[in-house]
């Protein structure tokens, strides 16, 4: 594939970063891509299996995916990195996680890999168990990455010579540190809680836990932490150590154990975060990465790591911050809460292009936010009017880079739904239908009976993230029922003007028996009994048929579902079927 010096999709976001990723790319090694010696660009992401992986921790890796794929596109070699931290510490048992009770407690201070799976579980430990949700998400979002376990680089060795680097350079490291403690650690008190309480208030701290730089002590600073070898924990303090021999001795605060060792041959512990970041983006030669904005105040990982990467021979990526992403009213999202929603939970009710689109569509800087309410009807509404401006060239050039990217990768398209039929209209079907397809069929082949649906699978699979939405986010009391006898005190109580509205409708029903007859046909019943054809426009008629259409469509839920709202009515006609409608509404 011939290389193209710059994209033609130059008005968004994601251009603008390739552009800048393939300079530094070029910078970083002259010539290379000209040579065909070149090196693939490498971009980075990195996830902690603590707990469910949610829609904030997508940002992480789906920023970089976009850059990458844009790359991609214009022929280079990428390799999109997913650093999985399974070697962090447990710091905390996660509130809301089937299968999980207080006993997990017991963990707190060993590697994510030595902890259980939830019970039921099919992994054989806790970070397995929840790194497998994710790459299965990834799997059907199209986004292609290079996975790396911490706990096998770490204790097959691979980072050996980095450790024993940053042991012999602790001192410039401690000195990059020290810029920025803005105060001294509290001297050390006599345990008065049991030890695993008070590992969860402090790891429950403002992030000192994450933001960790190593420690300070009699011995001095060493920026390595090991794992016990009796208790597995990280509640470990290096009390010596010999930059000649890496003769290295700790004692663990749990269990009391303490031991000798030879760093240059032993492989349980890793370096604190602050400077396994830039270790990281040194031996892996990342050129971008993307870092939430409690990453990138002064004094944080990303901030530091830039100074502390020099120590390793490497370089800081391309680094955009990253806001925070909410859901339906939330403002942020934190993986230490319960009940987090993820990338799973949004590809229940809701097609991979319009996830990618919401993620591809602001810039990394924007936050916003991803509906599980009434909301997603509205942007899958504004997601299909794209999809019909992108078809007829009228889309704004960004909004066609957006959609492109949602879309397709560089790889090809996205497995989409042959008919996509409005959210809406589906929900309301799935609504009214509770699970019977055969009915569910007969009201979406009468949308347009010129062109009626041979099967459900055309509709599907939006369909199925719908009815997914419907049966898992729509509360009990905002379902439809249908009635199944009229109601006939409300039958009997109309007036002249009520019954005459309801002759009219049903009177039309036989020619309008489609979703653009029906729509023409309940919202034109109010403008005939006031004297004006039919097919008057807003413009043409008074203010006060709007409020008789209000009124009329209010009797007819009424009439319907014993609810004053509910469904469209030209869907809700639809799927009662025209004999139970006559029955219903007394004819």
């Amino acid at each position: 594939m011939p290389i193209v010096a710059q994209s033609t999709e130059t008005t968004d976001w994601v251009s603008r970063f390739a552009d800048e990723v393939i300079e530094e790319s070029e910078r970083r090694a002259p010539g290379a891509k000209t040579s065909g010696a070149a090196a693939p660009v490498v971009v980075a992401s990195g996830l902690s299996p603590s707990g469910p992986i949610h829609l904030g921790n997508l940002r992480e890796v789906m920023t970089p995916h976009l850059v990458a794929d844009e790359i991609r596109r214009r022929g280079y070699q990428v390799r999109h990195l997913i650093s999985w931290d399974d070697y962090d510490r447990y710091r905390k048992v996660p509130a809301g996680v089937p299968g999980v009770d207080e006993t997990w407690a017991e963990h707190i201070g060993k590697p994510l890999t030595s902890v259980p799976a939830p019970k039921g579980s099919a992994y054989p430990n806790w970070a397995e168990h929840f790194k497998a949700a994710m790459i299965e998400s990834l799997a059907e979002l199209g986004v292609e990455f290079d996975g790396i376990s911490q706990t096998e680089q770490y204790t097959s060795g691979v980072y050996r010579e980095q450790i024993l680097h940053a042991m012999k350079h602790r001192g410039d490291i401690d000195a990059i540190l020290a810029q920025y403690r803005t105060k001294k650690a509290p001297a050390k008190k006599q345990q008065q809680k049991p030890l695993d309480e008070a590992e969860l208030e402090a790891a429950e701290g403002s992030g000192a836990a994450a933001e960790d730089d190593g420690s300070s002590g009699s011995a001095g600073y060493f920026p390595y932490k090991p794992y016990c070898g009796n208790c597995e924990k990280d509640l470990t303090t290096v009390t010596s150590y010999d930059d000649d021999s890496t003769e290295l001795t700790y004692s663990c605060t749990s269990c009391g154990f303490s031991e000798t060792v030879r760093l240059s041959e032993f492989n349980r512990g890793k370096l604190v975060w602050k400077v396994d970041w830039p270790m990281r983006w040194a031996y892996e030669g990342v050129i971008f990465e993307p870092s939430g904005v409690d990453h990138s105040s002064p004094g944080s990982s990303f901030q530091v790591g830039g100074q502390i990467v020099g120590i390793f021979g490497g370089k800081q990526p391309i680094g955009p911050m990253y806001a925070f992403v909410g859901i339906s009213g939330m403002a942020k999202m934190s993986s230490s809460k319960g009940g987090v929603p993820t990338p799973a939970d949004a590809l229940q009710i809701m097609e991979p292009q319009l996830l990618r689109w919401l993620y591809a569509r602001r810039r990394p800087n924007q936050s916003f936010k991803v509906a599980f309410d009434q909301e997603i009807q509205r942007l899958y509404d504004e997601w299909d009017r794209l999809e019909a401006k992108v078809a007829d060239g009228t889309a704004l050039p960004a909004d066609v880079a957006a959609h492109s990217r949602a879309v397709r990768t560089a790889s090809g398209e996205l497995p989409r739904t042959p008919r996509p039929l409005p959210y809406r209209t589906l929900a309301s079907v799935a609504d009214i239908t509770a699970g019977h397809e055969d009915q569910a069929l007969r009201i979406l082949s009468d949308l347009d009976p010129a062109n009626p649906l041979a099967s459900l699978d055309e509709a599907r699979p939006r369909y199925d993230k719908a009815e997914a939405w419907i049966n898992t986010h729509v509360p009990a009391d905002q379902r439809t029922i249908v009635r199944d006898e009229p109601d006939t005190e409300l039958l009997k109580s109309l007036d002249e003007q009520g019954r005459e509205s309801l002759r009219l409708l049903l009177d039309g029903l036989a020619d309008n028996w489609s979703l653009d007859g029906l729509t023409h046909l309940v919202y034109g019943v109010p403008k005939v009994q006031a004297g004006f054809p039919a097919d008057a426009t807003p413009k043409e008629l008074p203010p006060e048929i709007k409020t008789s259409q209000r009124s009329f469509f209010a009797l007819l839920y009424q009439l319907l579902v014993s609810r004053d709202t509910g469904p469209r009515l030209p869907t809700l006609l639809l799927a009662v079927g025209q004999e139970r409608v006559r029955h219903l509404l007394g004819a």
